[in-house]
């Protein structure tokens, strides 16, 4: 598998994987690959640079990847520890803040990303958490 980079016509930008270098190439002549965020399928292929590793050395260790853990862990306590979670209801909730509806306070919940995409470009200050907050029931 092959990471490409692609940029649409109207200059959207997005990664997408592939079986090889002569599948991208297929795909792109065939006019098979659309951008996901307009549609377009005029898409080609981005310049790049490949990541490589120069040693073994050079890789993330064990002890890299505990204290990301610890520290995603940390975030995560301190996320639900001082903000409500409003689960689905995410988009109306900060609208309403937004709009002076409600009272501002910290909230968290889930939204579709073409829900947080419009909440983003009416101006309302929200942010992606690093991870899924986990489900509440009663």
């Amino acid at each position: 598998m092959i990471r490409y980079t692609l940029n649409c016509a109207a200059g959207h930008g997005f990664d997408s994987w592939f079986q090889s270098a002569e599948a991208v190439d297929k795909l792109l002549t065939a006019g098979q690959i659309t951008c996901p965020v307009c549609g377009v399928a005029q898409v080609e292929k981005a310049l790049m640079a490949p990541a490589i590793r120069a040693t073994l050395r050079d890789a993330p260790s064990d002890r890299d990847a505990a204290a990301r853990e610890t520290a995603m862990t940390a975030l995560r306590a301190e996320i639900e520890a001082k903000s409500e979670y409003v689960g689905v209801n995410f988009v109306a909730e900060a609208r309403a803040m937004h709009d002076g509806d409600t009272p501002e306070r910290s909230i968290y919940g889930e939204a579709k990303p073409e829900e947080a995409i419009k909440l983003l470009k009416d101006g309302v200050p929200i942010a992606p958490l690093p991870f899924m907050p986990a489900r509440k029931v009663n």
